[in-house]
């Protein structure tokens, strides 16, 4: 009798462990942890133009800022609360809606504000809002230089905003610059660039083309840089017009990219910081998780990806970044501290507090929104 009873209890167990992996909440509690985990941050932030300290001050509009507002306007998109673009509106307005190191920066990290600053321009038509981010764009487009994205999470910082102003002006030298820039990190930088055709995956800088190799002997390709391409991949070509003579290339990348990060996802759902060594710094983290999440349910929302085949994968990494990453407080656990390689910003843990608190959240809320969707 205690045999059948143990079983019983065990069955019930391994379902509701098997429903956790198969199947995705309603769109009320999907909902639920993105609100949850943004009410946290907004409280903690309540002056949106209020300098960022750590081991250093630096102004509030750098990427790390960027990348949460990029998941802010993703959740105001579904989710429209006054307080959510009134938070967005203030930190463009309190930083004169321009980029740390002014218009001449080409740095794409500086850039990465002006995705934010141009979707709320889109919202509403406000010259100021987006003339910096065209002056600084204009004078990238206007040179011969493109050798500036010389690492991987340049792509995500910058390419949108490129995209974004060739959809508003209506001028394919946005899209033209664009792709110069995209190609000489795919192609050139490091020797030979920096996306392995073979592996379909990305190296973040010339530092880890081989011969550097992971502790087991593999090439190293770090989780949240790869995440940061497929996500400016999913960014881009959601506004691209698919007339733009690379535009098939890009759909092409994001495809290869979304195959190869299939088998490579870890049994509780979460993908290692390092892909192909999971013994080099392995375990949860959750900014590279989201952003694959993220660029999985796009590629579904937008009939790129098979659903059949990438459900399964979205469900097993979002059931596993609300149960293991979301405290009760809206803090998000397993986020990987800044840097450009399995080894930095460790250790990564349940508690463990990043030195910056802002993109890991802009991940998540990136990915919540897109599965949203998927509902």
């Amino acid at each position: 009798m205690l045999l059948l009873l143990g079983l019983f209890v065990l069955s019930i167990v391994n379902a509701d462990a098997q429903e956790l992996t198969s199947k995705l909440p309603s769109k009320k509690k999907i909902l639920k942890p993105l609100r949850l985990t943004n009410a946290y941050f907004m409280k903690k932030w309540p002056d949106p133009g209020k300098s960022i300290v750590t081991n250093r001050e630096r102004p509030s509009n750098i990427w790390t800022r960027g990348v949460y507002y990029e998941g802010l306007m993703a959740l105001y998109a579904i989710d429209k609360k006054k307080e959510y673009y009134d938070y967005a509106l203030s930190w463009g307005q309190k930083h004169n809606w321009s980029f740390r190191n002014g218009i001449t920066t080409r740095n794409a990290d500086d850039q990465c504000a002006g995705q934010t600053y141009i979707d709320l321009y889109l919202i509403d038509k406000q010259p100021e809002r987006i003339k910096d981010a065209k002056a600084s764009i204009d004078l990238m487009v206007q040179s011969d230089k493109s050798d500036d994205w010389n690492w991987i999470d340049a792509i995500q910082m910058a390419m949108p905003v490129f995209v974004r102003l060739g959809v508003v002006y209506n001028d394919t030298n946005y899209f033209h610059k664009m792709y110069d820039l995209y190609a000489f990190a795919k192609y050139k930088h490091g020797g030979n660039g920096l996306y392995n055709h073979a592996d379909r995956l990305w190296w973040r800088d010339k530092d880890f083309v081989p011969p550097y190799k992971e502790p087991n002997g593999e090439d190293c390709y770090w989780s949240r840089g790869n995440g940061w391409v497929i996500a400016a991949l999913a960014r881009t070509l959601q506004m691209l017009p698919k007339s733009d003579p690379h535009y098939n290339e890009y759909l092409q990348d994001f495809k290869d990219m979304a195959t190869v990060l299939i088998p490579i996802q870890r049994e509780d759902g979460f993908w290692n910081a390092s892909l192909h060594d999971p013994t080099n710094f392995g375990g949860k983290e959750t900014s590279g998780t989201a952003l694959f999440t993220y660029a999985f349910a796009w590629g579904i929302n937008h009939g790129i990806l098979d659903k059949h085949t990438y459900m399964p994968i979205i469900t097993k990494a979002w059931n596993a970044m609300v149960k293991e990453s979301v405290h009760k407080d809206g803090f998000l656990g397993f986020v990987q501290g800044t840097g450009k390689e399995p080894k930095d910003g460790q250790p990564v843990t349940y508690t463990s507090k990043p030195d910056f608190e802002d993109y890991g959240l802009g991940c998540f809320l990136l990915a919540g929104s897109e599965v949203y969707k998927l509902k």
